[in-house]
């Protein structure tokens, strides 16, 4: 018995083939690892080792047979013998062949997932490590870190969990798959999975903002005239964003009407504030929105979360101001731009024009964009935007001073007002209270002067019905 496995392991040795043939085909089957990778990682593991064997850097030829498995490796014009083939492919190979093998398997599943990426997946929560939920995706095991959870969730094991590929990136020789929850394009894939139409095509989301786990503003377009891209996605009575809601844990969703016209799209995103009007300057890309008063609260929303995500929607910079606001700003930049070197009435109209209301606006653009809408040569251009640089903060102080001095007169008025309202309402009551007494005196002296006044009769001594001979009212005749 002993010698049969004696022969049978020279025989091994002298022709590796089969056994190297029966690990290609377990790799392949069970990891889904391509054979022509993994015979390319053992010739280059036989190679590498026989390198060393031979204490040589280079010079070492191997190549395998794929239909036999026959190792063939030539160092110089000598071809190797079998036998020491199957002895270094055995012993010194072996950690190398491991190694090769895991960086087959990880490219495999690089490939697999990074083109993936944004795509909704479920998968089960295995264990949930500081916060991390660690989601098996079948033989691959992704990462759900707290930073990409919806703010107030909380994972547990054995949980099936929705989320799209957010990363996928080699740390060694593993890959690491990275999911989320809260970035806008996990919404986008609920709509995407919610709505029939967008995966027909009739109905294309063209962007979406969002604050994971507040608010979202999605904007659609339908290719169908016949079909109204809101509703759809509204669904009966909310039913189809009823259940994107739900997967969102309640997050707030509008749904904005996309036009490619920004004077339509802005009042679309900003809803449901009216807006009065919309002035755009591409230089700057920004967008001034005027509003009324009563309207300037809802159109910037709470903490400022309505016109940000608006701003987001549209990819412009949005900012909202009351005309009072709007004439406070035209007159400020007006006096401040008069400071500017080359200062003139041209130059501060052409900057207003183009949407520039401070210092820090020039700052955004070189000399050379400057001179191309003023007319100016570049060195009194350069000199302008040095300047703007050089006094940008001084502007921003006086700015923020000015507003300070104006919330404390508003202030001071409402306390003053206050004081006269006060003032006026203590008068009045004085004044009621020194008439009262008057009053009172005279009303005595006017029941003390009649002396024929009947007599008050209290009705829980004395019945008030009439006798029964005196007519009642109802026998009187009419005057």
């Amino acid at each position: 018995m002993a010698t049969k496995k004696a022969e049978e392991k020279t025989t091994a040795a002298k022709n590796p083939g089969p056994d190297i043939l029966k690990l290609v085909d377990t790799l392949h089957e069970e990891r889904k690892i391509p054979k022509e990778t993994i015979f390319k990682g053992i010739a280059s593991a036989i190679q590498v080792a026989a390198e060393r064997h031979f204490q040589v850097e280079e010079g070492v030829f191997v190549s395998i047979d794929e239909a036999t498995g026959h190792i063939v490796a030539r160092f110089g014009e000598q071809e190797l013998d079998p036998g020491l083939l199957g002895r270094i492919a055995a012993q010194s190979a072996k950690q190398m062949i491991i190694q090769k093998i895991r960086e087959a398997e990880s490219d495999t599943v690089f490939n697999e997932f990074v083109g993936k990426k944004g795509e909704l997946l479920v998968g089960t929560v295995t264990r949930v490590d500081a916060g991390t939920a660690i989601v098996s995706l079948g033989k691959t095991e992704a990462l759900l870190p707290r930073s990409e959870q919806i703010p107030g969730e909380t994972h547990h094991v054995g949980e099936r969990v929705k989320a799209i590929i957010l990363e996928v990136r080699k740390q060694g020789h593993r890959v690491k798959v990275v999911l989320s929850r809260c970035h806008p394009d996990f919404v986008k894939a609920l709509f995407e999975e919610e709505i029939p139409e967008i995966d027909e095509r009739i109905i294309d989301i063209r962007a979406v903002a969002r604050e994971a786990g507040y608010r979202s503003k999605v904007a659609v377009t339908s290719i169908d005239l016949k079909v109204d891209a809101v509703g759809a996605c509204v669904g009966v009575r909310g039913s189809r964003i009823k259940n994107v809601i739900e997967e969102l844990n309640g997050e707030r969703i509008d749904i904005v009407r996309w036009n490619d016209a920004l004077q339509v799209l802005i009042p679309n995103a900003l809803q449901p504030a009216q807006i009065s009007d919309v002035f755009t300057y591409p230089r700057l890309g920004r967008a001034i929105v005027l509003v009324t008063d009563d309207q300037l609260s809802l159109a910037i929303g709470r903490r400022g979360q309505n016109v940000r995500l608006a701003s987001k929607l549209v990819g412009w910079d949005i900012e909202i101001m009351t005309h009072d606001e709007l004439a406070e700003a035209l007159e400020r930049a007006e006096r401040w731009f008069g400071q500017l070197p080359s200062a003139s009435a041209e130059l501060t109209n052409a900057l207003i024009e183009e949407g520039f209301l401070s210092y820090n606006d020039i700052t955004c653009i070189d000399a050379a964009g400057l001179s191309e809408f003023t007319g100016m040569a570049e060195e009194p251009a350069d000199e302008v935007v040095m300047y703007a640089e050089e006094y940008a903060d001084v502007m921003e102080q006086s700015v923020e001073e000015e507003r300070r001095q104006a919330e404390e007169l508003a202030e001071q008025a409402r306390i003053d007002e206050a004081a006269a309202q006060a003032e006026a309402d203590a008068a009045a009551a004085a004044e009621a209270a020194a008439n009262a007494p008057a009053e009172g005196g005279a009303a005595e002296s006017a029941v003390a002067s009649e002396p024929d006044a009947a007599p008050v009769v209290s009705q829980s001594d004395e019945t008030t019905d009439p006798p029964a001979d005196a007519p009642s009212d109802a026998n009187k005749p009419a005057e």
